[in-house]
């Protein structure tokens, strides 16, 4: 932060191309996707703190004090503007909110989502069941304050742990996903579903994608750690478009994703075949012409880059944020040669990079 942003964006372009110089030639660079430089954040995830009445809505301090970021220059405006309504809500709502360092309280965290439309999922992060009356009683000032919050939510954490969410949601309006409008595919977002953070660049990486697909024109593609659906939902309204079968662990995404399968076979904006299933991207047959993927910031590993050199798949689009972990793989692969890279700048005012690839053999 400081550094002109024409700045970062070219030294996290030349960071990434030095994590990738032994697998990526220089003349496979095309020129990065820029973000805007702040309001481009569509979710908040907001630690509780301070008292109730008075909760602040953001992190703790070293002393595990309440910092409120309600005022914070990366949001969306949309969401920007719904905070501090919502922050009068959750003060409202006169919840105990949790204490790291005494383990008492209920309120753990805000969880906030805005899609394009300016629509909103809330999600209020409880200990317990035992306060959760006051939420669900509050709804209809919420949607007095809020018109335009489309999914409420109570996610139980009980346990004393660093983790944002539970196991269990329990689900408080008609709605239970947020529609993300994303040119001519509407994802569907659940609860518990992973969306890339910038909606912007999260259409120009799909985007992207779609077309370094369309010119190998595969019969069948495979999309593992699959999400939503994002890429296997683009690469299937190609005029000529695979077959598509996506694989992910959250059994929400999944849920997510055949919604919208079946919204866009509904529309006649996809007719070829689509599915999805719940299961371990790494186990998974990579008998596809065409394979996608978008593993966590680990990579796919050996053991899933040993299935895809030994497979049939002729091309290979890797979505990566961890370019050292990109690397590693790609060196697994020694059958691929890299033809394409593209940065993507999800996370401007940071050092991290999400890089595309399209590797062919």
């Amino acid at each position: 932060m400081g550094s002109p942003y024409a700045v970062q964006l070219t030294d996290k372009v030349a960071s990434a191309a030095a994590a990738l110089a032994d697998v990526v030639r220089p003349e496979a660079w095309t020129a990065p996707f820029a973000s805007r430089e702040s309001g481009f954040r569509n979710k908040a995830k907001l630690v509780t703190g301070g008292r109730p009445g008075q909760v602040t809505l953001g992190i703790l301090d070293a002393h595990q004090r309440g910092v409120d970021l309600r005022g914070c220059g990366l949001y969306e405006p949309a969401l920007a503007r719904a905070l501090p309504p919502l922050g009068d809500w959750i003060d409202a709502l006169g919840l105990l909110p949790y204490d790291v360092a005494r383990r008492r309280g209920e309120l753990k965290y805000l969880h906030v989502t805005a899609n394009p439309g300016g629509e909103l999922m809330v999600r209020v992060v409880l200990r317990s069941d035992q306060q959760a009356a006051r939420v669900r009683d509050s709804l209809p000032r919420l949607h007095e304050a809020l018109p335009q919050v489309r999914v409420v939510t109570i996610n139980y954490l009980p346990e004393h742990v660093a983790l944002l969410d539970g196991p269990d949601e329990e689900v408080l309006t008609s709605q239970q996903t947020l529609p993300m409008a994303l040119g001519p595919v509407t994802l569907h977002l659940g609860p518990r579903s992973f969306f890339q953070t910038n909606t912007a660049v999260a259409q120009g990486l799909y985007e992207q994608a779609r077309d370094w697909i369309a010119e190998g024109s595969p019969a069948s593609l495979l999309d593992l750690y699959c999400g939503v659906g994002g890429f296997g939902l683009f690469a299937a309204t190609l005029p000529t478009a695979p077959r598509v079968h996506g694989v992910e662990v959250s059994a929400d995404a999944v849920a997510s994703a055949r919604h919208t399968a079946g919204e866009l076979h509904a529309a006649g904006a996809i007719t070829t075949d689509v599915t999805f299933d719940t299961g371990d991207a790494t186990a998974a047959l990579a008998d596809a012409d065409c394979v996608v993927v978008n593993p966590p910031r680990r990579g796919i590993g050996p053991a899933l880059a040993a299935t895809l050199e030994r497979g049939p798949a002729r091309t290979l689009v890797y979505s990566s944020c961890n370019p050292v972990t990109l690397a590693a793989d790609l060196a697994r692969l020694p059958s691929f040669e890299v033809a394409r890279a593209r940065l993507f700048d999800m996370f401007p005012q940071t050092t991290h990079a999400e890089v595309l690839v399209l590797a062919t053999r």
